[in-house]
């Protein structure tokens, strides 16, 4: 039995796939596909959106799993080229009024060998890889960083992708959560109590303030999530980093 489903998408973003497809076939000179271009950006929408299996895809679209797997990496490949690097996300920051700084995990199976552990998020409990993020003052997404496996701290990811140098040497103000304290520089965070003390009037209200401004922050984990292939990845971790730029991509084209 077969069934037609919706996909929450605007046929804007359709159009912007199949043009760069398009544009991608007439650079390499290719003649002819089983797909038209169109088709294949439907197929990539799909599997990102949906998270939908290639065998599934495959037999939705008519075509070979093989090719419904090559037609997708071919084309995420192609959007994540366009994604903005953390230069271009530092000059979209610079001229907000300040930004939050978060991170989330998405979730993987789990692998095999020592791999298995180092993606291991015990924060979490569970497997993914580390995802760090960029919004404005309202939630919207700017920047969503490289994948790095579950295990890394979020400080620590975050020192390591050059976000807290950046946005120091720029003088971005920024809001984050206990999970950066120690950054230090631009980064604001709530004051963390000690063991056996406790947290003065002062510090617990300029804590309510921050919850209270961090809190639209969440706003780019949701929307990172709305593409349902980082809720529960199939794919290697190795794959995850071209995806999250890919969706950064449509996420820009959007807006």
């Amino acid at each position: 039995m077969f069934y037609r489903a919706a996909l929450d998408l605007s046929p804007a973003a359709r159009n912007f796939v199949a043009d760069l497809i398009a544009a991608h076939r007439r650079s390499i000179g290719s003649r002819w596909r089983v797909l038209p271009a169109g088709r294949q950006a439907l197929l990539v929408l799909v599997h990102l959106r949906r998270n939908e299996t290639f065998p599934r895809l495959a037999a939705a679209f008519g075509i070979g799993v093989a090719t419904a797997h090559r037609y997708v990496t071919e084309v995420i490949a192609l959007l994540a080229d366009l994604a903005p690097d953390l230069r271009e996300a530092m000059r979209m920051a610079a001229r907000k009024a300040y930004v939050i700084l978060d991170g989330t995990l998405a979730p993987i199976d789990r692998l095999t060998g020592e791999a298995d552990r180092l993606y291991y998020s015990a924060k979490h409990r569970r497997h993914g890889v580390n995802i760090q993020f960029l919004t404005d003052p309202h939630g919207e997404l700017i920047w969503a960083s490289p994948a790095l496996p579950g295990s890394v701290h979020d400080l620590t990811a975050a020192r390591v992708h050059g976000i807290v140098d950046g946005l120091t040497c720029r003088a971005i103000a920024c809001y984050a959560d206990k999970g950066y304290v120690g950054a230090g520089g631009a980064i604001g965070t709530p004051y963390k109590r000690r063991k056996g003390r406790k947290l003065g009037k002062r510090k617990k209200l300029f804590n309510r303030h921050h919850a209270k401004v961090r809190a639209l922050g969440e706003r780019g984990a949701a929307t990172l999530k709305s593409w349902h292939i980082l809720r529960k990845a199939r794919c290697s971790p190795d794959r995850l980093t071209a995806i999250v730029q890919a969706i950064l991509t449509l996420h820009h084209q959007a807006q």
